[in-house]
């Protein structure tokens, strides 16, 4: 590979993203990236693809690639030139090199481009650029599609859940009596009766620095598996204890739908609700009542309203009505549900591994320790 120095600004221009008022957004199928990445879409669009965009502050390090026309927010930066540079390339580059990056002359703990311009690199020729993106996109394929398979996963449990317990065409109702709501021989029952809170405080002193942390940054919205968790050492305040399988609500927003099952034992945030069925049997109905969009609506209406933000308040969740049905429709959805949760759970782990491999070889690459 031939490759030159220069700065960053001589490989790609970055120019700050636009705002995009919520009400002045139209349904449309144009991505709005945020300094989180797509959180939502709209009509029009501001940049042409592909596109590189990273947060300005608050996210350093994360950075978004998109193959289609898009809305960079005003949260953002994006490349609006890429002199030359292979897109794909320059999302890498970018990403490699915010990873460390810290300006001390932004207005706020972030990215100033115009210091960003000037940070010196080096760069490889555009053909050893394709190469490179080539060999790393192929991690990302792969990532990409065990995410496309989680999703559908998820979407077939959500779906099954409001086949049998909201449209209650569960196995066998053609043949059961409905009185006033209620089939025979199935229960209405307060939540903390099958899934009651947890609240084992965890001092950070007392924890294994590598213990999994999940806070509501960690937490994605609506999908029940938290793949993502950071380490007790980067905490300092107390958390609340969970094991493999217990279910955190964020209780923060709780509009924002983070709700899941964790992976590993670990700490959570305070500003969740660990949440952990009675029995094994209730794990599936459980996960799948508390996630689903009419709980999680109900739970937003009753939320307090903080001195910045509503809460999730337990003492009205835990007395919320819940239609339960018998242990054999417990086990038939158990029967159901269970693999998928093992599948999500060995897609998750196999991402978590591809990511680490992409990220040890990323810079790799892109020092020239690796040549291709």
């Amino acid at each position: 590979m031939k490759w030159r120095s220069c700065k960053l600004g001589d490989v790609i221009k970055l120019q700050r993203g636009h705002d995009l008022p919520e009400r002045v957004r139209q349904e449309g199928e144009i991505p709005v990236v945020t300094s989180s990445g797509i959180t939502g879409f709209h009509n029009e669009a501001k940049a042409k693809g592909p596109g590189v965009v990273t947060g300005r502050y608050g996210t350093l390090g994360e950075v978004f690639y998109l193959e289609q026309d898009y809305w960079p927010h005003n949260t953002t930066l994006y490349v609006v030139d890429f002199k030359g540079t292979h897109p794909r390339f320059a999302s890498y580059f970018l990403s490699n090199l915010l990873r460390n990056y810290q300006s001390d002359k932004a207005a706020v703990p972030g990215i100033d481009r115009n210091v960003l311009h000037e940070v010196k690199v080096r760069v490889p020729d555009p053909d050893s650029q394709k190469v490179i993106s080539e060999k790393i996109q192929a991690y990302d394929e792969s990532i990409e599609n065990n995410r496309r398979r989680m999703e559908l996963l998820e979407k077939a449990a959500r779906l099954l859940y409001q086949e049998w317990f909201v449209r209650l065409k569960f196995p066998g109702h053609e043949h059961t009596r409905i009185t006033k709501g209620i089939p025979e021989g199935w229960r209405v029952l307060p939540l903390n009766e099958i899934c009651p809170d947890l609240r084992d405080a965890a001092n950070p002193a007392d924890l294994e620095g590598d213990t999994p942390y999940i806070g509501l940054e960690h937490m994605p919205r609506r999908s029940i598996t938290l793949h993502e968790w950071g380490r007790a050492e980067e905490v300092t305040s107390t958390k609340l204890r969970f094991k493999s399988g217990d279910i955190l609500f964020g209780k923060i927003r709780p509009y924002f739908h983070k709700v899941g099952f964790a992976l590993t034992d670990g700490v959570s945030s305070s500003d969740s609700i660990v949440l952990r069925p009675v029995a094994e049997i209730f794990h599936s109905f459980a996960l799948l009542t508390v996630s689903s969009d009419w709980f999680v609506a109900v739970v937003s209406k009753t939320a307090k309203e903080g001195s910045k933000m509503p809460r999730a308040d337990w003492n009205l969740m835990e007395k919320h009505k819940i239609l339960v049905p018998p242990n054999s429709i417990m086990v038939a959805l158990q029967e159901i549900v269970t693999p998928m949760i093992e599948q999500l759970r060995m897609l998750a782990f196999a991402n978590q591994k591809l990511r680490a491999a992409r990220d040890l070889l990323l810079p790799r690459l892109m020092s020239g320790e690796i040549t291709v």
